[in-house]
């Protein structure tokens, strides 16, 4: 086990940053991802695209595309999960989100603290999720509390929820879904709990 002996899920649904806070916000993440974009420190591994992810409350989501940061750090792991539903979106509306998803990249990849992010497709609920492994939980945080104005721009607003979960790495969770059993004071309900991950299933999402 990293960092802490049992996980605990330390918050989720934070109240998101003033409008004020998140565009500072966004903009000296603009400034890092093109350093890091330039630096070729972003990279795009195919090792769990199409995997499916699936959750504790029935729903599954396949891997369509993986981010890492080059030599992150990551002497204080956080599982981050957010998810969210786009608005008027529907059929085919959907792959083409996806495509033209890889060019918010620069919208979340200069914060600091990211190290890692699997993008997960829609489930039958219509919920992507974000799946992402983060240096420090307060950083975590100030992503998700930023990151809020700019899902709020297509999504459901109602339908924007997140989980963070000390101590936990992405790769370690992937290997053995079962540690989060061991989380404590959970949100709501369950969409962000993974249990299980498989190559691509009969019926996923994607």
């Amino acid at each position: 086990m990293t960092g802490v002996a049992t996980p605990t899920v330390v918050a989720g649904d934070r109240h998101h940053a003033s409008l004020k806070f998140a565009v500072a916000a966004l903009a000296r993440c603009l400034a890092r991802a093109a350093v890091l974009l330039l630096r070729h420190a972003v990279r795009q591994p195919r090792r769990h695209v199409d995997e499916v992810l699936c959750f504790a409350d029935g729903t599954h989501g396949r891997v369509y595309r993986e981010t890492v940061v080059r030599d992150a750090p990551t002497d204080e792991p956080v599982l981050l999960v957010v998810g969210f539903r786009l608005r008027w979106v529907r059929g085919r509306g959907h792959a083409l989100f996806r495509a033209e998803s890889l060019l918010n990249t620069p919208l979340f990849v200069g914060f600091p603290g990211l190290v890692s992010k699997l993008w997960v497709a829609d489930d039958e609920s219509g919920r992507y999720r974000g799946v992402y492994q983060w240096n420090g939980v307060e950083q975590a945080h100030a992503y998700v509390q930023a990151l809020w104005w700019v899902l709020a721009l297509v999504s459901e607003r109602d339908s924007i929820h997140y989980a963070a979960v000390s101590g936990l790495g992405r790769d370690e969770v992937l290997a053995d879904p079962s540690v989060l059993t061991r989380t404590a004071g959970p949100p709501a309900d369950e969409w962000w709990r993974l249990t299980n991950v498989s190559s691509r299933a009969t019926g996923a999402s994607g």
